[in-house]
């Protein structure tokens, strides 16, 4: 069985078991989160799909780290004008093991 979540504004396709890497949320390691915007459930029968999240349906994972990403460099010029930016960003992000689908 899989399950369409919605979660800092992006959606992921999961099953039990899996690791996603989702926005930063708020809660410490090792806690558990719900994730109650499930946009769609599947299985081998049927699929059903929210209008726009399915009713009493929700998901359960488990918070694994806490982290951010490696750096990445944004650079910015404009050319003939002598204006030039450098900077760096860090995206935070939470590891998230899929431990149940509640249908």
């Amino acid at each position: 069985m899989y399950a369409v979540i919605k979660t800092g504004g992006k959606q992921y396709k999961v099953e039990q078991g899996d690791v996603v890497f989702v926005e930063k949320l708020n809660a410490e390691e090792g806690a558990e989160v719900t994730f109650e915007e499930v946009l769609a459930l599947g299985g081998e029968k049927k699929a059903k799909i929210g209008t726009p999240t399915v009713k009493g349906a929700t998901v359960t994972g488990k918070v694994l780290k806490q982290g951010r990403s490696k750096k990445i460099t944004v650079f910015t010029y404009k050319p003939k004008k002598n204006e030039k930016r450098k900077l760096g960003h860090r995206q935070s992000f939470t590891k998230v093991e899929i431990t149940a689908i509640n249908a």
